[in-house]
């Protein structure tokens, strides 16, 4: 039951927009969150408990004291949650994860003499900001690249133009010295205009103006000089090269994709500026759970541009986000003019959004990958694993089966081998499907997993002085047509009893690969099934799927080999696959190589022309004896 004291303070706010605020018996921050109507939305958390998600359940029960700002505006209200969630870090919040002040690059246009520098907060105190970025190494790369191409001071000595000499950055060029009047106060403040513009994603004015200067030097004989603009145009015309290219015309744009797998979210983001991306970043979003994919993006563009120095024209969005009026009309204030949030459905801009979703996935699955190389968590979800799946030790080799065919075509399957939580890849073997005719992943898995265990249970039943089991695994060694795969040497490593195998799907792929085990008296070794829709894990002899936390470190692990073999299997697939389109029925006849093959082609044009020409024809082939062409005509 809700505190009477809750409802209370529910019935006290006003029906008018603003933020609320809820904290627990110690005041700390649980939530925080917009309406525009407080009474209303508030009201909706303490509604019926069957009606409430999980997440708003548990909320509600928590929530001592409800405290409450009110704006002028929805969109107000959109910006001063995004603040408050920045400050508070709210544990029931979608928010940008570690959020401590993202990094700026600032420009003290205000000194006589300014420099560029790495900023954690922006001041109204006249200099330029630039950000925010993602990360302390996103920000010292871009830092890296303005230092190479412009040449500012990077000392903080007070400049005075009396120095006796310069320091080695004006050797190397990467200052002009103004610290020994080398330069002029306009030369100086042309090179942070330059650095500025370069910034804001103009490098094409950027170029255009160090190609001009350079000119002007060499008609002046200033050849040195020259050779120096010369140098940074080039430098300026690489960096700019190795951006993408996103539209055929100028755009002002930000663009934003979210990538999601359980509680994990990335959005990745593009900044456009004329024709190209000026520049990427990615940012990880923490306070996911039980929130949709809107809600996610929604409450991440309204943190980014609360502290965002710049809010472009355009904003393209993989997907509309909630209160997305709201949102628009707050940028719109922030910018004092037009700004357009979209969904692009086709054309260019569609598919620079498209790659900035891939972007996204690929971010996300980094991450992953470097949160589990950390050892200290993958051991922690090896353990987990053992405790959630109640196996009998730590599973410390673990192999993954995943089938992969469409329609019943050049079925194959994968076997990926993870020990002690990294892939194991001189373990990875693939197989093609044998004894299978058309689509039938159950008996393809019992055929690879007796291809896999046959010499396991060989050498235990040598040991326990039985014969082996009936069910023999189909000949690899020896197959003319298996010579790319990789099991048809098995490697000495698979007389080790792996301590976990992991079957990609539900009960029926389960069930398919504990009869083999059944077969084969291998019922020690742990099997499950991992199915994809709900990341249920089945057990066998387990009625129930067990439900791992999303957040779970062992339900990362057995995602991330689940995945791998899955890759693994599609990349056979396509390879096996895109062979047969290239084939021929002729390939398949004993005797017609890719010469003779040719040479009838280019003959009789199809395979349908050679099948109505006849045996005569074909042996006035070039290459063809009347034998050949008995042949070729018997086998078409």
């Amino acid at each position: 039951m809700i505190e009477h004291a809750v409802l209370q303070q529910v019935r006290a706010l006003p029906e008018r927009p603003g933020v609320y605020i809820m904290r627990d018996a110690r005041g700390d921050v649980l939530y925080v969150g917009k309406a525009t109507s407080l009474r209303a939305r508030v009201r909706s958390y303490f509604g019926s408990g069957r009606s409430l998600e999980p997440k708003v359940r548990t909320l509600a029960e928590l929530v001592v004291t409800i405290d409450h700002v009110l704006t002028r505006s929805p969109s107000e209200a959109l910006l001063l949650e995004a603040t408050l969630v920045k400050r508070h870090q709210p544990p029931h919040n979608v928010r940008l994860k570690d959020d401590k002040h993202y990094p700026y690059l600032k420009v003290d246009v205000q000194s006589p003499w300014p420099r560029v520098t790495i900023t954690r907060r922006v001041e109204p105190d006249g200099a330029r900001y630039f950000g925010p970025y993602a990360s302390a190494g996103s920000v010292r790369r871009t830092l890296d690249v303005v230092k190479k191409l412009f040449p500012w001071r990077s000392c903080t000595k007070q400049i005075t133009g009396t120095d006796p000499r310069p320091c080695l950055d004006y050797y190397i060029k990467r200052c002009i010295a103004p610290c020994t009047a080398f330069c002029t106060k306009e030369e100086y403040d042309e090179v942070i205009h330059q650095t500025v513009l370069f910034l804001e994603g103009r490098s094409h004015e950027v170029l255009d103006h160090v190609e001009s200067e350079m000119h002007r030097a060499s008609d002046a004989l200033q050849f040195e000089r020259a050779a120096t603009l010369r140098d940074q145009a080039d430098a300026i015309r690489r960096i700019t090269e190795r951006q993408q290219m996103a539209t055929t015309a100028p755009l002002d744009a930000d663009v934003f994709a979210l990538a999601r797998v359980g509680t994990d979210a990335c959005v990745q983001a593009f900044f456009v500026r004329g024709t190209v991306v000026a520049d990427t970043d990615s940012f990880l979003v923490d306070g996911t759970q039980d929130a949709s994919d809107a809600d996610v993006l929604g409450a991440f563009l309204a943190q980014y541009f609360e502290s965002a120095t710049y809010v472009p024209r355009n904003i393209l969005l993989s997907q509309l986000p909630t209160d997305v009026e709201e949102l628009q009309a707050a940028l719109r204030e922030r910018r004092g003019g037009v700004v357009e949030i979209r969904v692009p459905e086709r054309g260019e801009l569609r598919g620079l959004v498209a790659s900035a979703e891939e972007n996204a996935r690929s971010a996300l699955a980094t991450y992953r990958v470097r949160w589990l190389n950390n050892r200290d968590r993958t051991e922690a979800a090896l353990a987990g694993l053992e405790a959630e799946l109640d196996l009998p030790a730590l599973p410390r080799r673990i192999e993954c089966y995943d089938i992969s065919t469409i329609q019943g075509t050049n079925t194959v399957a994968s076997m990926v081998v993870f020990e002690d939580g990294a892939p194991a890849t001189g373990e990875y073997r693939r197989f093609r499907i044998k004894t299978v005719e058309g689509q039938d992943d159950f008996a393809s898995m019992r055929e690879v997993l007796t291809r896999r265990f046959a010499s396991i249970a060989a050498r235990r039943a040598r040991e326990a002085g039985r014969p082996p089991a009936d069910d023999s695994p189909p000949t690899v060694a020896g197959d003319s047509d298996e010579a790319e795969d990789l099991d048809e040497v098995a490697p000495s490593s698979w007389d080790t009893v792996p301590g976990l195998v992991v079957i990609d799907g539900g009960k029926g792929q389960l069930s398919a690969a504990c009869d083999v085990m059944r077969n084969y008296a291998l019922t020690d070794i742990p099997v499950c099934g991992l199915a994809k829709r709900e990341e249920e894990v089945f057990m066998q002899d387990v009625d129930e799927p067990i439900i791992l936390p999303r957040d779970s470190q062992a339900l990362y692990l057995l995602q991330r080999v689940r995945d791998e073999a899955h890759r693994f299997a599609i990349t056979y697939h396509r390879t096996l696959r895109g062979k047969g389109v290239r084939g021929s029925v002729l390939d398949e006849i004993p005797g017609i190589g890719p010469k003779r093959k040719r040479a009838l082609l280019k003959k009789f044009g199809s395979v349908r022309a050679l099948q109505d020409a006849s045996v005569d024809e074909i042996a006035t082939t070039e290459g063809f004896t009347r034998r050949l062409a008995e042949t070729v005509k018997r086998s078409l």
